[in-house]
């Protein structure tokens, strides 16, 4: 596992939150929900996404946003256009002044809007609650980003396009991996451009003996690794890689081999019958104490205290 499998791979979308919007303007939706990443797909016709700070970035068809919360931001057919419409926490739309929407209506499965037939369609994936994995790249990447249609070598806008609005048994999970992949796409997309200042481990993923090294320590994280035996398989120095590697990651191996851990563990404890025990095994921890150590010492709380914030965050 990479890191940016990582991602997703703890509380992957389960139940994400997706819809299809179809607009004739005048439209502009003010998107309050908090959530910690947004993905807005255009399908057809142009958009303009607002956030302060960020200033306004244009969208064309087949262009992809990401939005990273939880701070508030308009999407709009024009910059110019007051929002007419309000999406708060669980996706409760109301007006800007609180009151029940007539303005837009459910125009079919998953498809939301003011036109059956809008000049502009969009395709949102909002994924409802953030993993602890998924931190390293969301630090990563700026509040809004847009990877242009040129871009993006993926077929998976078309077919989330095509999904979304069928109503069939397990569609939930068809499109819950088609957002996965469709996110996945675009962070390959993105983290490849020179400009994205991608987070330093993975730029050293281009390097043949860091990059070895942390595809090994990204894969096996429950092997007792050492820097003489990463040195070994990396087919250098203990001293050479040590140097190397905290040049192009900014850390020691050890050190990233332990925010690693933990980050796996802190997703693994949220899973249904998961015990510390269970956990410590799976990412490298001898005993149930040892893991709860670790944890403390990087997290600042216990691993029990890491799982009733969450569980009390998502009631």
């Amino acid at each position: 596992m990479d890191a940016i499998a990582g991602l997703l791979d703890g509380p992957r979308a389960r139940g994400a939150f997706l819809l299809r919007s179809t607009m004739d303007p005048p439209w502009s939706l003010r998107i309050e929900d908090e959530a910690p990443l947004t993905l807005v797909a255009v399908v057809r016709g142009d958009a303009s996404i607002v956030r302060a700070g960020e200033g306004t970035v244009s969208l064309q068809a087949g262009d992809v946003a990401i939005v990273t919360g939880p701070e508030p931001y308009v999407v709009a057919d024009d910059p110019a256009t007051a929002p007419q419409a309000v999406i708060g926490p669980d996706q409760r739309c109301t007006t800007p002044g609180g009151d029940a929407l007539a303005l837009m209506r459910d125009l079919g499965v998953r498809t939301w809007g003011n036109s059956p037939d809008g000049s502009t369609v969009l395709l949102t994936g909002t994924y409802l609650l953030g993993g602890e994995v998924s931190r390293r790249v969301l630090r990563a990447l700026p509040p809004l980003l847009v990877l242009r249609a040129g871009a993006l070598d993926s077929p998976f806008v078309p077919l989330l396009a095509a999904e979304i609005v069928k109503d069939e048994p397990g569609q939930e999970a068809v499109l819950d991996r088609l957002l996965d992949l469709l996110l996945i796409a675009v962070l390959r997309g993105w983290f490849a451009r020179p400009d994205a200042d991608a987070p330093a481990w993975y730029r050293a993923y281009g390097d043949p003996v860091v990059g070895r090294a942390l595809h090994l320590l990204h894969n096996d994280p429950a092997r007792p690794w050492t820097v003489a035996e990463l040195a070994t398989a990396t087919a250098v120095s203990r001293a050479a890689l040590a140097r190397r590697f905290n040049e192009l990651v900014g850390e020691p191996p050890m050190t990233f081999l332990t925010g690693w851990r933990i980050a796996l563990a802190a997703d693994l404890l949220l899973e249904p019958g998961a015990t510390i025990g269970s956990v410590a095994r799976e990412v490298g921890y001898g005993s149930p104490f040892a893991l709860s150590t670790a944890f403390k010492r990087v997290r600042g709380i216990s691993p029990r205290a890491h799982v009733l914030r969450h569980r009390a965050a998502a009631a």
